[in-house]
């Protein structure tokens, strides 16, 4: 058991805080939307920027233990980040936009399936274009 989790430590890691970050999204953004309400497509931006962040310091410290804090690199793995995350970012909000402003559908559900299909586009860029190794 313990060979099948050393094996699978990155991906097991990356599912726990993708959840964790799916949580931080979907908590926020209903907050946002439901509490305050702000507008569906306000209440996904400040989702997104919350959850954005705390993936950038989970991902980087504890699935792809890039540990160094050498300004260079960190602003390289940061920037890279961050357009990763644009990328899948501007897919959710198109994906909320659609679903909720034009067709009315349920705002959480569609937030829950997004938020899925952007965790698998997520791992895939982190792992080949951000945090790879050299």
């Amino acid at each position: 058991m313990k060979t099948i989790v050393n094996k699978y430590k990155m991906l097991i890691s990356y599912g726990i805080f993708g959840v964790l970050t799916t949580i931080i999204n979907i908590v926020i953004y209903s907050v946002c939307f439901k509490t305050f309400h702000f507008s569906n497509s306000v209440s996904n931006i400040i989702a997104w920027i919350m959850a954005v962040l705390f993936a950038f310091i989970t991902n980087k410290l504890y699935v792809f233990e890039s540990k160094t804090l050498n300004k260079k690199i960190l602003t390289s793995e940061f920037t890279k980040f961050i357009e990763a995350r644009l990328a899948t970012g501007f897919f959710d909000f198109a994906v909320m936009y659609v679903g909720v402003d034009l067709m009315n559908r349920s705002a959480i559900a569609l937030k829950v399936i997004s938020n899925v299909i952007v965790i698998i586009l997520n791992y895939i860029l982190s792992k080949l274009v951000v945090f790879k190794k050299i």
